[in-house]
């Protein structure tokens, strides 16, 4: 059964809230079949067409749940949200539509909040990596094959010890194939380390 937008938005944080109605009418149905459990860490596949709002689905409680720590000067340097697409394309367009939203929420807020988004392919410079070491993106952005190759990286893989949330898009593209074979693996190894990961 759906949730009630009123549960929603009782978890809402009072600037996530004020974001998504400057955006939106009302809740989608995958966000109200979703949004709530993915709050409550419940492993979940969400199935919508094209545009049905599928994304924001799965961050729209990790957002909310990062900002509330922001808010509360409690955000650690570490990775809390790992999201996973077959598509570097893809990876890009979620970083902007990521960040854009991050900042208007900092404009709602009044303040930084300081949430860091990175992507990680094939493609990132040895300095965009050095510096993701350093300063290890809340929410990382990557492909299969780049996920493997952090989970054996004896320097990073430090930063996925305590991962909340893993998001998979596009699984349909991947469930058939050697890269779905081999994202399966490595999820089983980012859920052995990280001990209480919700897959979305």
């Amino acid at each position: 059964e759906p949730n009630k937008p009123e549960e929603i938005l009782a978890v809402l944080n009072p600037v996530v809230k004020q974001w998504f109605f400057s955006r939106f009418k009302e809740f989608s149905l995958p966000q109200l079949f979703g949004v709530m459990e993915i709050h409550s860490r419940n492993n979940i596949l969400v199935s919508a067409p094209t545009g049905a709002t599928k994304t924001l689905t799965g961050f729209l409680s990790i957002l909310n749940e990062l900002v509330d720590a922001a808010q509360k000067n409690a955000l650690e340097d570490r990775i809390y949200c790992v999201y996973v697409s077959p598509l570097k394309a893809l990876n890009q367009d979620i970083a902007v539509n990521l960040v854009e939203p991050l900042k208007e929420m900092e404009k709602l807020a009044g303040k930084e909040l300081g949430i860091r988004v990175a992507v990680r392919t094939g493609d990132t410079s040895a300095a965009e990596k050095s510096k993701m070491l350093k300063y290890p993106p809340h929410i990382l952005i990557t492909t299969p094959e780049s996920l493997a190759i952090v989970l054996s990286s004896s320097r990073f893989v430090n930063h996925l010890t305590r991962v909340e949330w893993c998001i998979v898009d596009e699984v349909h593209a991947l469930a058939e194939n050697k890269r779905g074979t081999h994202l399966s693996l490595s999820l089983e190894r980012l859920q052995q380390l990280s001990s209480g990961m919700t897959r979305i």
